[in-house]
């Protein structure tokens, strides 16, 4: 796999999935019981800003770099507080050096009795995970295939927690192979929460996700996008979308809050198009 996401850390797909990530963490936390929070593609953990590959790109600026110079809606302000304090506290409260992969945002939200397990192949990416946790003991970092991971560690043996799928998309079937994997995981662990991402660069591999998912078996599918129009690059990114299968109750209406915020503070001078539908809504 050559996907590396040093380039792309912090960018406005990490803050939008990372804002949701957070969010579902919270509605977790308000609960005593232990959580379980599953990584499938952990990458690094934790990334340098200032490094060579995030300085090439600078995707970070028109995202992290924007939501934390932006002055936010007192309703807003809130419900990104979680996800906008972790990132302050990877960088000691001072300037944006740093940025916190999905592993480490998870480990800022989650309690002495919640637990991680967090999944990446690739050998740099992989040391590199294993480094950035190895201080807590809440915390596994497994060199394993993430779809090997997916089927090995669902379900935990907590009843409630979130399973994180995020793959690079470097592989032209990804799309397709993704409704009857979190199938297959949802069945195995009917109680948990399964956050899809996916990148939004043509409307074709979004669409087929979407209609496999609808003809499934899944009862409780929520899909979110932030999309902007097409800037004349296939290969660009122009935009961002989660599933979340068995969403917290109060998780739409918050992201209906939420994403035409981020769509704004995000896109510039052309506020990105948030979308929020049910994709299956049974039971």
């Amino acid at each position: 796999m050559n996907y590396r996401h040093a380039f792309h850390a912090g960018n406005f797909a990490d803050v939008v999935k990372h804002t949701v990530l957070a969010r579902i963490l919270g509605h977790l936390g308000e609960k005593a019981q232990a959580f379980r929070v599953i990584d499938t593609h952990a990458g690094a953990g934790l990334y340098d800003l200032k490094s060579e590959a995030a300085s090439r790109t600078g995707e970070w600026r028109e995202g992290i770099g924007r939501l934390r110079a932006a002055t936010l809606p007192d309703d807003i302000a809130p419900l990104l507080a979680p996800y906008l304090a972790a990132v302050a506290t990877i960088n000691g409260g001072g300037e944006l050096r740093r940025y916190p992969g999905s592993p480490l945002l998870a480990l800022s939200l989650m309690r002495p009795q919640d637990r991680l397990v967090a999944s990446e192949l690739e050998p740099r990416a992989a040391a590199a995970l294993a480094a950035n946790l190895r201080h807590d003991d809440r915390a596994r970092a497994v060199a394993i295939d993430a779809w090997v991971a997916l089927k090995a560690y669902v379900p935990p043996k907590e009843r409630r927690g979130v399973v994180l799928i995020d793959p690079p998309y470097e592989d032209k079937q990804e799309f397709a192979r993704l409704p009857a994997a979190l199938a297959a995981a949802h069945r195995k662990w009917s109680t948990g929460i399964f956050v899809l991402w996916y990148p939004i660069k043509d409307r074709v591999g979004p669409d087929l996700l979407a209609a496999s998912l609808r003809r499934s078996t899944l009862s409780k599918v929520l899909r979110a996008e932030l999309a902007w129009p097409p800037a004349g690059e296939a290969a660009r990114l122009a935009g961002t979308g989660l599933i979340v299968v068995n969403p917290p109750w109060r998780l739409a209406a918050e992201l209906g809050r939420l994403l035409p915020v981020l769509g704004s503070v995000l896109g510039g001078p052309t506020a990105g198009r948030a979308s929020i539908d049910w994709l299956a809504s049974k039971g």
